[in-house]
């Protein structure tokens, strides 16, 4: 990887969200296909950025969720000259925060289970475990 890569990939995901999106409407996992594809291979963010990031720019106004899933600009974010990049998911630093990060993973999981259900058949022993675990805390 070259140098600068890591900055970039901490302080360009906002941004690179928000030009893929002003192409066409896509959900998470696509969102991530296609920044795997810009970087020819180089990163891929996982659904712990993603997602939590997702939710902040429809908290801030920046994009919607339909109903299908799929996140497109708002027309706000259309019109406006420079798109107000702000703080980014840097890696979880409190409960709220590891939280939310768990939350993006499971958003991940459910739209590759609506595209291709077949890539999670072999790791569905390994997310019952998952759920049983944090389930029992919660009793």
């Amino acid at each position: 990887m070259f140098r600068g890569f890591g900055h970039f990939r901490k302080r360009g995901l906002r941004p690179l969200i928000l030009t893929i999106l002003g192409r066409s409407p896509k959900n998470g996992m696509e969102i991530m296909d296609a920044i795997e594809n810009m970087t020819q291979g180089w990163w891929r963010p996982s659904p712990g950025s993603v997602y939590p990031m997702l939710e902040e720019m429809v908290k801030d106004g920046l994009v919607k969720k339909g109903e299908d899933g799929k996140y497109e600009l708002t027309a706000k974010t259309r019109d406006e000259d420079e798109w107000p990049f702000g703080s980014h998911f840097a890696g979880p630093r409190s409960i709220d925060d590891m939280l939310n990060e768990i939350s993006g993973y499971v958003s991940y999981f459910e739209d590759m289970n609506k595209t291709d259900k077949s890539k999670l058949e072999s790791y569905s022993d390994k997310m019952r475990t998952i759920t049983d675990r944090l389930s029992a805390l919660v009793k």
